[in-house]
């Protein structure tokens, strides 16, 4: 569990939009750990985790693309029942709020990435037992 920079950038919502994100982040040999999209009439807006966030908000900055960071909590988390339920009981405990979540994992891997948007990052990762 550990802490990290989540970019959100905000793109025209037309085909092959995000076909060429992810080939610029390819030739700057950025991988993608974590990746959601919301799209509204006009444009989407792409949340990412990358592995290398900073390079990855200068390449998206030269190129004129709105860019907005926000820290994010980022945990491997076993795949079965009740392992989420574990980690909202903990935020809920230290009344840290999760404003938003996404996470994904393959049915037969024992370990899965969640990654947490919470009111209160530092808190949030005492709660789950990591100091920032």
């Amino acid at each position: 569990m550990q802490s990290t920079l989540q970019l959100s950038i905000f793109v025209e919502n037309k085909p092959g939009t995000l076909a060429a994100i992810c080939e610029a982040l390819t030739k700057a040999k950025i991988n993608i750990y974590g990746m959601t999209i919301s799209d509204t009439v006009d444009h989407s807006v792409i949340r990412l985790v990358l592995s290398d966030p900073r390079k990855a908000l200068n390449l998206f900055e030269e190129r004129g693309v709105l860019v907005v960071e926000n820290e994010v909590i980022v945990i491997e988390n076993a795949n079965k029942p009740g392992a989420m339920a574990d980690v909202a009981h903990k935020l809920e405990k230290a009344k840290v709020n999760i404003e938003y979540a996404y996470l994904a994992t393959h049915p037969k891997a024992k370990t899965g990435l969640a990654i947490l948007r919470v009111s209160d990052t530092k808190k949030g990762l005492k709660a789950l037992g990591k100091k920032k």
